[in-house]
């Protein structure tokens, strides 16, 4: 696995931008609010790996009795890796590297033994995510012209390379990011643990008093269907679970009402403490709808 760089590798204004910058796509992508929605499908797609999935079921802690742990913290490593400065992107990484290299396993449906940051394995888990957010951001309507997509598939080749992928072996465009999924499918299956990460996504649980008092259940719902509808066609036929009321159809339109919906709150609401921390550091001004 290749050397993270250090400090010495960049200067004091390169490590203020980090290693997208204002200027990018990733951030345009990132900040937006369509990132939770895509983050939800990208955990949905991630599950039809059947190593990657018995990496999360056996290591995420906590993960088969709730899931917002992990899906905290892997929205803050995002967050941290796009908007923090080079050192704190460098740090989170390594937290990271550190875990997956002390883990492994035996999958039993394919008889693999695997180590978690096995190359195949993480780019699986970025590749999805890249699809995700992105397809996710395009059909939520935020502005991206298809020069836009590629390069935002190209940049997030910087954040492959971080966690420990060969860049030469991540797609940098929306064609071959594409051309990776297809080659990926024979391998894909929906194991009981990818089950039971679906009705985890779209069914966590939650203490009594929150179900019934608070509107979490009905807003976590809403979430769910639509990450659920926007996943392609094959990965929701793979599931082949009792449908959700959403259709892809309806989709488009209800991501879009979502993101506009989110718009409309204040500014304060609508990104996290690290994403905010980014943008006041560089002194970038708000990035339009």
């Amino acid at each position: 696995m290749s050397r993270l760089p250090s400090r010495t590798d960049w200067t004091a204004e390169e490590d203020r931008l980090g290693f997208f910058g204002p200027d990018s796509v990733t951030w345009r992508v990132h900040a937006d609010p369509s990132f939770s929605v895509g983050g939800l499908r990208a955990l949905l797609l991630q599950a039809l790996h059947p190593v990657a999935m018995d990496g999360v079921a056996r290591f995420s802690v906590g993960f088969t009795e709730a899931p917002w742990p992990r899906l905290i913290r892997t929205a803050a490593y995002v967050d941290t890796l796009t908007f923090g400065t080079r050192t704190e992107a460098v740090r989170a990484v390594a937290r990271v590297r550190g875990i997956h290299r002390r883990l492994g396993g035996t999958e039993e449906t394919t008889g693999r033994t695997y180590r978690v940051d096995d190359p195949d394995l993480l780019l699986w888990v970025h590749c999805c995510e890249v699809d995700s957010l992105l397809s996710v951001a395009r059909r939520a309507g935020v502005p991206l012209t298809d020069d836009d997509a590629d390069r935002y598939v190209a940049e997030q080749v910087t954040a492959a390379g971080l966690v420990g992928i060969d860049p030469a072996d991540v797609p940098d465009s929306v064609a071959a990011l594409a051309a990776y999924f297809e080659r990926m499918r024979p391998s894909l299956a929906l194991t009981p643990a990818a089950r039971d990460a679906y009705r985890l996504v779209v069914l966590p649980p939650m203490p009594t008093w929150v179900r019934f008092l608070t509107p979490a259940q009905p807003a976590w719902g809403g979430l769910a269907s639509l990450a659920v509808a926007l996943l392609p066609v094959w990965a929701r036929r793979m599931y082949s679970l009792p449908g959700l009321a959403l259709t892809d159809v309806a989709a488009t339109p209800a991501l879009k009402a979502f993101r506009q919906t989110v718009l409309r709150l204040p500014l304060r609401a609508q990104r996290s403490p690290i994403v905010w921390a980014g943008f006041e550091r560089v002194g970038a001004q708000r990035l339009s709808a």
